[in-house]
């Protein structure tokens, strides 16, 4: 994961030599892309019920003993499973420190833990509540497989030590350095004696490493000052897999970007593609904004000489309209990335 700004323009693909493919490219996906945007505002409220049952339909009436037996016990899980809660961790986390699954705990009535199907019963959720919204996310939804939040992505197990370390390693440089970077620093703990034993190293064995030694990776100096700070804070429980999984966001984000080496665009990626939040929003992401203003009808194209931060759409814009899809705004802001084709497949892995 990288840091915008100066990193972000490579990351979204809009930077160096590139920018005249680019150019071409967002023209061209503009072109296809805004007259079946505009076809699809003009959806009645009726064909809006259908794109959700199009995307979630629902099983034809059983009227045999068995079909019958079937929708009851349907029913009987639906009332007595608890639905996933948006506000929730979602990923299944491996604790760095005990190597343990943690799972959210059953907290208050208004905090009730996340529940995970064997199918896509959460992106299902989110892609009704969206089209809902505005069915122009139909046509998104339908040409792109949310990954993140299927019921295979969710059960993926993520190391939340392993994610912060990849997002202060890959700060300021290529994916390609990165990986390379990476590859070097693990191998500092392999085993010797088990050359195929190769694994991310753990908190207490980086802590106990010098600086210099983790420089020897390729690592700055301030990059291995600041991995070696985290690993020390998860040794002392400063920070943890538990509150990972159960501190409410705000909470989380603002104990996050309290930790050096950790933004506030490293937080946000963090907690949408590690963590697996639903309600995560981006305003300092420039692929976002990109494809926000393509999809409200912007010629990005023009814009793009523009100087400043904000030159596709202002902050607020993208504040008051990704407010509506909340509390769903993460697999928006991933729908988003998807319509000016926006590599992300660093941060998903």
């Amino acid at each position: 994961m990288i840091i915008p700004q100066t990193e972000l323009v490579n990351a979204v693909g809009c930077g160096g030599q590139r920018a005249a493919m680019n150019a071409f490219r967002d023209a061209r996906i503009r072109a296809s892309f805004m007259p079946q945007l505009t076809m699809a505002t003009r959806v009645t409220r009726s064909s809006t019920r259908a794109a959700s049952q199009v995307v979630a339909p629902s099983a034809p009436p059983e009227t045999d003993s068995r079909g019958r037996k079937r929708k009851a016990q349907a029913g009987a899980r639906s009332k007595s499973q608890t639905v996933a809660d948006p506000n929730a961790t979602h990923a299944t986390i491996l604790s760095p420190v005990t190597f343990g699954i943690v799972r959210p705990s059953t907290t208050t009535e208004t905090r009730s833990p996340s529940y995970v199907t064997a199918d896509d019963e959460i992106l299902i959720m989110a892609h009704r509540h969206l089209i809902s919204v505005d069915p122009r996310m139909k046509l998104l939804i339908n040409n792109h497989h949310c990954h993140i939040f299927s019921a295979k992505g969710l059960g993926e197990h993520i190391d939340p030590f392993e994610s912060l370390v990849n997002s202060m390693i890959s700060q300021l440089i290529s994916g390609a350095a990165a990986k390379t970077i990476k590859g070097r620093f693990i191998k500092l703990f392999a085993d010797q004696e088990d050359a195929s034993d190769i694994r991310f190293p753990s908190p207490s064995a980086v802590a106990a490493s010098s600086v210099e030694q983790l420089r020897t990776a390729g690592l700055s100096q301030r990059k291995a000052e600041w991995i070696k700070g985290l690993a020390e804070k998860f040794i002392s429980g400063e920070i943890s897999a538990r509150m990972m999984a159960d501190m409410p966001y705000e909470e989380l984000f603002k104990t996050l970007l309290a930790v050096p080496g950790l933004g506030a665009w490293s937080v946000e990626m963090f907690s949408l593609f590690a963590l697996k939040r639903l309600d995560v929003f981006s305003v300092g992401d420039l692929g976002v904004q990109r494809g926000m203003a393509v999809f409200i009808g912007r010629d990005v194209e023009k814009l793009k000489n523009k100087s400043g931060k904000w030159k596709y759409m202002s902050q607020q814009e993208m504040k008051d309209i990704s407010a509506k899809f909340a509390p769903y705004r993460s697999v928006f802001m991933w729908y988003m990335w998807r319509i000016l084709k926006t590599d992300v497949s660093t941060m998903e892995s």
